[in-house]
């Protein structure tokens, strides 16, 4: 079987002959990853603008800050500095079939070999939050519903025809990274979010499931109390670097219904540096979240540095994720 269809088995739960795995070389990596290039966009490289303030402006406008090159940065000014504004503000052209002709040209060298994955800029909340900033993005969605609820409206009409491009373009499914979690749960009520973005989820998911490609989410922190409505809504897979904070057997009553894309975790696993510890952990994800014919991926978390490890221990994962992913049978044992 090729790496394709090993995923897509995993993906309909029908049994793939080892689980897929998103791993550095020399282990296995089953997908291939292409974005969209504006051609014109606003974005810049970082650019120093004091003595330790290094400063950029992103594709949708907004400016960002960071201290030397110590992190990945956050937005500093939003681009949208009123909300009475927002049916007038300039948003980018992902509309434009030309900008994914890149993606397009990646994907084609494929020859089917790979699982093909195309990414967006986050659904309505990665995107919007940084036009006002994250501190007053939680409160316009108190204060402000109504112009919040339309702003969504703008952007997920130009989310629905990046992944209608990326249907054209050949990939297999549409990624994306929105970070709803702290580490004691949604950053906002649950029935908030019901409320405002729910809606948004079920018609993005809709879109992408009537071209024929699925959708993957990435969320950082516990979101446990959503899971239910990601599904429902038509997410496919969750792609959780904290597994553990939503406890693996609170994961597991979702196995057969969504797919989970894991590393080892990097808060309460990999900190261990106990080898014991990592391999036990690899044998229960894979147990526990891939046994009912599919249902679990194997992933690698790609910044060693910020989480303080020596990368040795996440290669004691990627061995464990290999001896026991690449024959199954034991699960039926």
């Amino acid at each position: 079987m090729t790496s394709r269809e090993i995923v897509k088995k995993a993906l309909a739960f029908e049994g793939p002959q080892r689980i897929p795995m998103a791993l550095p070389a020399p282990y296995p990596n089953d997908f291939q990853s292409a974005s969209y290039k504006l051609k014109d966009s606003k974005a810049t490289d970082w650019y120093k603008a004091g003595k330790r303030r290094w400063e950029r402006i992103d594709e949708w406008g907004n400016k960002w800050l960071r201290i030397e090159n110590i992190s990945k940065g956050e937005v500093s000014e939003g681009v949208l500095e009123n909300l009475d504004d927002v049916e007038e503000i300039e948003l980018p052209n992902l509309d434009d079939y030309d900008n994914y002709r890149e993606a397009e040209e990646i994907f084609s060298k494929n020859k089917g070999d790979k699982y093909k994955l195309g990414g967006l800029p986050g659904f309505a909340f990665n995107i919007t939050r940084k036009m006002r900033r994250l501190d007053q993005y939680l409160m316009d969605i108190l204060l402000e519903k109504e112009k919040i609820i339309i702003l969504n409206e703008r952007i997920n009409g130009l989310l629905k025809k990046a992944i209608e491009n990326y249907a054209k373009a050949g990939a297999d499914a549409v990624h994306f990274a929105e970070d709803w979690g702290t580490q004691n749960g949604l950053l906002i009520n649950p029935e908030l979010w019901r409320e405002v973005f729910k809606e948004g989820f079920i018609n993005l998911c809709s879109v992408a499931h009537k071209w024929g490609i699925k959708v993957f989410m990435h969320s950082c922190g516990k979101i446990t109390d959503i899971i239910p409505d990601l599904i429902e809504a038509g997410i496919d897979v969750l792609q959780f670097d904290q597994p553990r904070i939503h406890r693996i057997d609170k994961l597991a009553e979702f196995s057969g219904k969504v797919t989970f894309w894991c590393p080892v975790d990097i808060q309460k696993t990999l900190q261990t540096k106990n080898k014991k510890i990592i391999r036990n952990d690899v044998h229960e994800m894979i147990k526990k979240l891939g046994g009912k014919g599919g249902g679990f991926m194997a992933g690698y978390y790609g910044n060693n540095e910020a989480i303080g490890l020596d990368p040795k221990w996440q290669d004691i994962a990627c061995q464990a994720f290999v001896e026991f992913g690449s024959d199954l049978r034991w699960l039926t044992s």
